[in-house]
């Protein structure tokens, strides 16, 4: 195998300084330093300081334990999708084995929700790091076969069938079989 289909993909295609320089603001309003922040997401100093400054496109994996350590939702780091009037256009983010296009964000005063379009790809697991405590997801798949969920407990699911896990763990989707999954994916996230 070539060390190119070795490498970890791009979360997201571009738009990495304005995800870098949400990061910081993010990170300075907690008064959180580069160093702390690193280590308690579990990531290289170097490499948060490269996503800071818009130089690295980390792994979907590793945004997401970034927001975790800080306690907000993805999408407050990336950005929300367009609207109508918007000529933005929303990146697909990718994992080890998923593809994620975000589709709405629904916030009210206590919970902030995420609405993603998700396709699993058939031959690799992903295993996911554990989001800010009390989130969960919500998964409904329209097509194949998956075991998602808690990376100790998975839950199996196929066409029609919905799946829920808190995923305040690390967690894993899974593609049974050899057919690609596609699913909505509903992420909740208490405010803290």
């Amino acid at each position: 195998m070539d060390s190119e289909a070795q490498r970890p993909r791009p979360a997201v295609d571009g738009g990495m300084a304005d995800i870098g320089r949400r990061i910081r603001r993010l990170r300075e309003e907690r008064g959180i330093s580069l160093s702390a922040l690193a280590r308690g997401a579990g990531v290289g100093k170097a490499t948060l300081s490269g996503l800071e400054n818009g130089t690295r496109n980390p792994t979907l994996e590793t945004l997401w334990a970034i927001t975790a350590e800080l306690g907000v939702p993805l999408t407050t780091a990336i950005g929300t999708p367009p609207s109508e009037e918007s000529e933005t256009t929303v990146p697909v983010m990718r994992g080890t084995a998923t593809e994620g296009t975000l589709l709405q964000v629904f916030e009210d005063e206590a919970v902030t929700y995420e609405l993603y379009r998700l396709v699993i790809r058939a031959g690799a697991p992903q295993i996911s790091p554990a989001h800010h405590r009390g989130v969960t997801e919500h998964l409904t798949v329209f097509a194949g076969t998956l075991s998602a969920g808690p990376a100790g407990a998975p839950l199996q699911a196929g066409p029609g069938e919905h799946i829920s896990w808190r995923s305040d763990v690390p967690h894993v989707y899974v593609a049974l079989g050899d057919q690609d999954v596609h699913a909505g994916l509903l992420i909740r996230y208490p405010r803290r």
